[in-house]
């Protein structure tokens, strides 16, 4: 379904996988990889936007460090090297390429573009929703939020979080700061589910649930068609 393109990046070129749909794109949505690099579930992830009639961009954010990473949550190596890559990635750069990527989508034809992140990829997407032009950004378990909290003010288009209550990865005193903060802003949408683990949308991940995954991707959907289509 996807190919690899070369995107121009402030600090170089950078190859991201794109999805496109079977007719016109109704907009575009970046989406923002996990710790994994943008492996075979992101790539899916990328595939199931343009299933859904939007024109997918999955960025390689690792790229300053080595391209073409490509791992799996099911070994522990693989775990140790993905959160060596993710301590080692500098993610102000990241946004900057998250922004490349929307003007590159933009560039394909497409009115509005947005952004989609998982893991240290929804931390990233909520940094694009502060600094970038985005026009709607989703964010999955994002790892760090809470941290960035004091850029909120920054920003302009919607904004739609999925915080599962009993990540192991983001204590809940993190996820009731990031509720308690954001509950003012029009623009933000803050998803809570009270049983799920990190990651809880993984496909094949140990914390993976079916149901769980559905009632989120519902919304991430409905989300997406009311302010990018």
């Amino acid at each position: 379904m996807g190919e690899w393109v070369e995107i121009a990046g402030p600090d170089g070129a950078f190859k991201a996988y794109v999805a496109r749909p079977a007719g016109k794109p109704k907009a575009a949505v970046v989406a923002v990889q996990e710790i994994f690099g943008v492996n075979k579930v992101m790539r899916g992830k990328a595939d199931w936007m343009a299933r859904e009639g939007f024109l997918a961009v999955a960025p390689e954010l690792f790229w300053r460090i080595k391209p073409g990473i490509d791992l799996t949550d099911q070994t522990e190596a693989e775990w140790k090297q993905a959160i060596d890559y993710m301590n080692q990635l500098d993610k102000n750069a990241a946004v900057k390429d998250v922004q490349a990527s929307l003007t590159w989508a933009r560039g394909q034809g497409v009115g509005k573009a947005g952004v989609m992140g998982y893991c240290m990829g929804g931390y990233i997407a909520f940094l694009a929703a502060c600094r970038t032009d985005s026009d709607a950004t989703v964010a999955y378990h994002g790892g760090g939020i809470h941290t960035a909290l004091d850029e909120a003010g920054k920003i302009k288009k919607p904004v739609m979080l999925h915080n599962p209550m009993k990540d192991g990865f983001i204590p809940v005193e993190a996820l009731n700061t990031i509720r308690e903060t954001l509950k003012s802003n029009p623009l933000a949408i803050v998803h809570e589910y009270a049983e799920q683990d990190h990651a809880f949308t993984r496909e094949g991940g140990a914390h993976y649930d079916e149901a769980a995954k559905q009632l989120a991707d519902g919304r991430t959907i409905a989300f997406f068609n009311k302010n990018l289509a």
